[in-house]
């Protein structure tokens, strides 16, 4: 029995024995990832060639009219993280490093001095008066009330 279309719904002319024959595809329009690199690939290029032509000046109207936007894109160029490796560190400086390295954190240290620069303020604090006490009415309660008034509350007859 011959396979075609008709007989068999698992038949296609690029098959052979249910695999793929030499040179096709499983999937007619390309892998996801080939489809992927070429559109950043078009896209970046027709982005290249915009900011080649109108980058100066639209960067300068951004950076005019909408700082905030152009400081956001500023920020977003810096990378969030940076890898610094320490590499030997004091242990493997000579003697001449190590030397100018204490003058530099030395002449550091002196052009920082709190003293040179300081503004101090030269005076005596004047006491100041505690705050009198201050005196609260208290709240009159019912017998406070009744001796007010003089005398005791009349029940009243109903």
């Amino acid at each position: 029995m011959a396979l075609n279309a008709k007989t068999d719904p698992t038949y296609s002319p690029k098959r052979i024995n249910g695999k793929f024959a030499p040179g096709v595809s499983g999937n007619p329009g390309g892998s996801l990832e080939a489809t992927r690199r070429s559109f950043n690939k078009d896209f970046l290029l027709a982005l290249a060639a915009d900011f080649k032509q109108h980058g100066a000046s639209a960067i300068a109207t951004v950076r005019k009219q909408q700082p905030a936007a152009y400081m956001k894109i500023c920020a977003l160029l810096v990378p969030r993280e940076m890898k610094v490796e320490h590499s030997g560190g004091v242990k493997a400086m000579t003697d001449e490093q190590l030397e100018a390295g204490i003058e530099a954190i030395t002449a550091m240290l002196a052009a920082r001095d709190p003293g040179s620069s300081a503004k101090v303020i030269e005076a005596v604090p004047e006491p100041v008066p505690a705050p009198g006490k201050t005196q609260r009415k208290r709240r009159k309660t019912d017998v406070n009330m009744v001796e007010d008034m003089g005398s005791e509350p009349e029940a009243v007859d109903s």
